[in-house]
């Protein structure tokens, strides 16, 4: 009976909203109703108002939406007998509709997030055993050795958890290879780590040849294993010593849960970050898909494996045959193998790994470039949609997060659109400047609103537009390649740890350049014909507003592919940790903050004698916080600084693989300080700040990026970077 009197709601609830959405009224009728959804939506958003407001806000919002999308479709496209005005003007609509179905999905998704309970405390003997997996193909020793540390000293029963380095650089296959010099590398790679893993006490393997990327080399480990559980880390993905309390719990209380994912967290900034200077106080990229949109679909039981910083059950993964492969995204498509079969997953919104993100434009779009093309066969080959066993709300989570990388193409149609109008007198937009007004203008002000007030906490305005660009420009080749073959793309490694000496465009800069020349181009013929044809005076002011904006987003990405200067191939974690100096036996109290596996800064608490350039200090660190068993590091101390907590000395560990735990143990045993400079990045900037921000920047970076085309060479990375950057613009 509840059932069937919450269908005739909701459908009486649909048929009214229909009539309202559809009911024929005046442009001013309906720049009134825009207005006033606007300002029912403004009072909720600026007053933080949450509870039962938060649905009158998105139905508010959402019925001006479909006003807007119901004109569109019925009073706007031209006749069908002008191909010249027809064909682009449908291409057009289509690129709106699914900008509006990713909304209507999108919106589905985060309407009532969930925030999971910390996992329950298991006894000693309740605890499961755990195979930890760390896949690597060409990441140093330096790096694994941090993570594989990390991960040893995870806080667990030692007889419970090993920890196992999968590599697929040293396979049999390239120490074999034909190439003498793959060979060479491969068994020195082979040897190295071998000798890495018997000083950390971690198992080392690799197989025989590098079949199905990353997912057959899990696999692979997952066949010599036997732990109840399996984690996953990437090779620069190192885990706090808490990670395992505060997930395996979850697996005692549901026998059928198959994956615990957690949200990367990344200790350096992307490109876009170091390149505008946003990283200290803008929310990262990562953070709206895992601060809002995990959340979301752990909800509906669809979050999914994210390659890393995750716990699975290895019974679920046998049930399907391991990790799936047929896709180069295996964390995805293994989550929906499993969702198919009836298994659960859970999200839980506790950062606790420390990893690293692309360093240089051009590996940011190879990492960017798989993970769509990925997503992407995923939607071809294994249809969420067709999939059988999937719940309707996973069917559009799935669907969602694979229709969302079409993006590329829908941002160069939204470009190229205003110019077909400037340059060509294109009718694909029938409108009046007084009905542009009352609905497209109010659509894409209440849209904006919408997205600040849903995500505000993790993406600043205008962020998302310039990140789909900068994508934009290079992906819709990767989406061709694949709808042409879906089961043409490799995996890629993204390369990590590179470095750039000095400051200098991205070797992928030079489309940028041409598409705002074009766009300024464009705005001059837009004014010119403003001047001579005032027939058209109108709409070429709502037309070359749009270019404007295009023209805003594109000179505001020449900042993102002026690469910055970068030296340090590892990055600095600012945690602040209580340790003892040992200068010719003698004991100073001192704070560590500011640490790399190559260095640290320490802060005095005390008196200390001048001692740069000594060689015999050594760092005194206590190991899993007990004060009476103490490591030591040693260190030469290198500068001193001045700074408003007093004086702070510089100075590089002198360290052997067996000092790597007491690194790991300084840089990661306690990682609150990176989660407090995660939750403080995420304050709402408004739109209006965030507005005269992006102009800033607009107005900025192109003069700064044009002296660098004229002035500035190239600037040079190892060859770890050069070899990336040719896969990426491949």
């Amino acid at each position: 009976m509840r059932l069937f009197l919450l269908f005739i709601f909701w459908s009486i609830s649909t048929v009214i909203a229909i009539g309202l959405i559809t009911q024929p009224i005046s442009v001013q009728a309906q720049l009134c109703v825009s207005i006033t959804g606007i300002a029912i939506c403004l009072t909720i958003y600026l007053l933080r108002l949450q509870g039962v407001w938060r649905y009158v806000f998105l139905a508010t919002a959402t019925a001006v939406i479909l006003r807007y999308a119901y004109w569109r479709t019925t009073a706007t496209l031209p006749s069908a007998d002008h191909l010249t005005n027809f064909i682009p003007a449908i291409v057009l609509y289509i690129a709106e509709m699914y900008c509006l179905l990713m909304l209507a999905m999108s919106l589905f998704v985060v309407s009532d997030p969930i925030e999971r309970k910390r996992a329950r405390e298991l006894d000693e003997g309740e605890l499961p055993t755990v195979d930890v997996f760390v896949p690597s193909y060409n990441e140093g020793a330096d790096i694994l050795s941090l993570t594989l540390s990390a991960a040893k000293a995870m806080d667990y029963p030692a007889d419970k958890l090993n920890v196992f380095l999968l590599d697929d650089g040293g396979t049999d296959q390239k120490r074999g290879s034909g190439d003498p010099v793959t060979a060479a590398a491969a068994q020195h790679r082979h040897v190295e780590l071998q000798a890495l893993c018997a000083e950390l006490g971690v198992h080392y393997r690799t197989r025989p040849a590098n079949l199905r990327a990353k997912a057959g080399n899990l696999n692979s480990g997952l066949a010599a294993t036997q732990g109840d559980l399996v984690v996953v880390f990437d090779a620069d993905h190192a885990p706090a010593r808490e990670f395992l309390r505060e997930t395996v719990g979850h697996f005692h209380d549901d026998p059928r849960l198959f994956l615990v994912q957690t949200p990367h967290f990344f200790s350096n900034p992307d490109p876009l970050e170091r390149n505008l200077g946003t990283f200290k106080a803008m929310p990262s990229e990562n953070e709206m898909f895992y601060g809002t949109i995990q959340k979301g679909l752990d909800k509906w039981n669809a979050a999914f494996f994210c390659g890393s910083a995750a716990v699975l059950r290895r019974a679920a993964l046998e049930e399907v045959g391991g990790f799936s492969g047929v896709s180069i995204t295996e964390d995805c498509e293994t989550a929906l193998d499993l969702h198919s079969r009836g298994w659960n997953s859970l999200y839980v919104d506790r950062p606790m790994i420390s990893g690293l993100q692309p360093d240089t434009f051009a590996s940011f779009i190879g990492q960017r470039s798989r993970w769509c093309r990925g997503m992407i066969q995923i939607l071809l080959l294994k249809n969420p949609a067709l999939r059988s066993g999937l719940s309707l709300a996973q069917r559009i989570c799935y669907l969602s997060s694979a229709l969302f990388w079409f993006f590329p193409f829908m941002r160069m149609v939204f470009m190229a659109a205003p110019l077909l109008f400037i340059l060509f007198d294109l009718k694909v937009y029938n409108a009046s400047v007084q009905e542009f007004t009352a609905y497209t203008i109010t659509y894409l002000i209440i849209g904006e609103i919408l997205r600040n007030y849903l995500y505000g906490q993790v993406r600043w305005p205008w962020i998302s537009e310039l990140y789909e660009y900068v994508q934009s420009v290079y992906l819709v080749r990767a989406i061709v390649s694949v709808l042409v073959n879906p089961r043409r793309p490799t995996f890629n490694v993204t390369a990590k740890g590179e470095t750039l000496q000095e400051t200098a465009l991205s070797e992928l800069a030079r489309p940028f350049f041409a598409i705002v020349a074009v766009l300024l181009f464009t705005f001059a013929v837009s004014v010119y014909r403003y001047q001579t044809e005032p027939e058209v005076g109108g709409l070429l002011l709502v037309v070359g507003a749009w270019n404007l904006l295009n023209l805003m987003v594109a000179s505001a990405a020449l900042g993102v592919v002026i690469e910055q200067r970068e030296r340090r191939t590892a990055p600095r974690l600012g945690l602040k940790r209580r340790a003892e100096l040992c200068v010719d036996d003698i004991l100073y109290p001192v704070v560590t903050e500011d640490v790399s596996l190559g260095g640290a800064r320490l802060l005095p608490t005390g008196a200390l004698p001048t001692i740069v350039g000594t060689t015999e200090a050594r760092l005194l660190v206590s190991v899993a916080g007990d004060p009476h068993h103490l490591g030591s590091i040693p260190v030469s101390l290198k500068a001193s600084t001045s700074g408003e907590g007093g004086i702070a000395y510089g100075v590089r560990f002198k360290a052997s693989i067996r000092h790597y735990p007491l690194i790991a143990e300084l840089m990661l045993a306690d990682i609150s300080d990176l989660r407090s400079h995660r939750e403080n990045r995420q304050a709402r900037r408004s739109i209006v700040t965030g507005t005269l921000a992006f102009l800033k920047w607009a107005a900025v970076y192109p003069f700064l990026a044009c002296h660098h085309l004229f002035f500035t060479r190239s600037g040079s990375r190892d060859a770890h970077g050069a070899s990336d950057t040719a896969r990426a613009s491949a």
